[in-house]
């Protein structure tokens, strides 16, 4: 059964999924814009059994706290250190990480400052190259180079509600596969007083993800850690050959790419979550 808790860190409410013994390897997993720990509801009964599975959903984002921005700095150095003080809130010696999305920069900045806690990698449309990187990020390049109203607010696009669908929807074969609850509850969440300014703010840190890219795959020829790359190779944003230079960096990381899209787990879930047991159990059981 998956239990959905809260931790407290920094006087924060840190909402998050828990599956699986507690005393088995663990997996954090980590989400992306625009969603929350609700993109992994169907991933984390089929690893429970064997893992401990933790996915917490990042400040500002699904049911954790989301602070005012004149009491909290929307930056992704500040997402990364509360999500580490969760980590040792819920005694997380050492995981797996699950990155995606947003949630490959938050972790990323985890496993460089801590290697020794990093069993595993496993991305999952998380990116950490420039060529992964497609045009759709050119209004966002945009506003990093010239951070003006104008470019902040030609970015109020992003947010809307039919935004959010087409994220889930684009590149994916069969519409039937998505589950509207998704899209809707990420646009609710969206839509709270205040929240379309937090993420214009980290739109724009986001530029502080590219520049780390050097140092995080300093991480992966230093460290090597155990990688598998599970994308969805139509996402409209994070570009197959984001998958494909992690080989660059680490020789014997695994892909495997599927027909699908950004949100790849809401059309593949079992056959990325076979791909994920296969690789843990080889790489944590032996």
């Amino acid at each position: 059964m998956t239990m959905y808790r809260y931790a407290t860190v920094d006087g924060l409410r840190v909402f998050y999924r828990e599956a699986g013994p507690k005393d088995a390897p663990a997996v954090l997993l980590l989400h992306g814009f625009p969603t929350s720990s609700h993109m992994y509801r169907d991933l984390i009964p089929l690893l429970a059994d064997r893992y401990r599975v933790v996915a917490p959903d990042l400040p500002g984002f699904g049911f954790t706290d989301a602070p005012e921005r004149g009491q909290f700095t929307y930056s992704f150095d500040r997402l990364a250190h509360v999500i580490d003080r969760f980590s040792e809130a819920v005694d997380l010696g050492r995981y797996a990480l699950y990155i995606f999305d947003y949630g490959a920069p938050v972790g990323l900045r985890l496993a460089s400052a801590h290697p020794e806690r990093i069993t595993a990698l496993i991305t999952q449309n998380g990116n950490a190259y420039e060529e992964g990187l497609s045009a759709g990020w050119n209004p966002i390049q945009c506003y990093w180079q010239e951070p003006t109203p104008e470019n902040r607010s030609a970015l109020r696009d992003f947010l809307t509600p039919e935004a959010t669908q087409s994220q889930y929807a684009h590149g994916v074969a069969d519409l039937s596969l998505i589950a509207p609850e998704a899209y809707t509850l990420d646009s609710a969440l969206l839509s709270r007083p205040g929240n379309e300014e937090i993420q214009l703010d980290l739109f724009l840190d986001y530029r502080s993800n590219v520049a780390l890219y050097p140092a995080f795959q300093a991480y992966f020829r230093a460290h090597r850690p155990p990688t598998l790359a599970v994308w969805g190779n139509n996402d409209p944003f994070f570009l197959p050959a984001g998958a494909e230079a992690f080989k660059r960096d680490n020789s014997e990381a695994e892909v495997h790419l599927f027909d699908t899209g950004h949100f790849a787990l809401e059309t593949h879930a079992r056959v990325i979550a076979e791909r994920i047991r296969d690789f843990l159990d080889r790489q944590l059981r032996g």
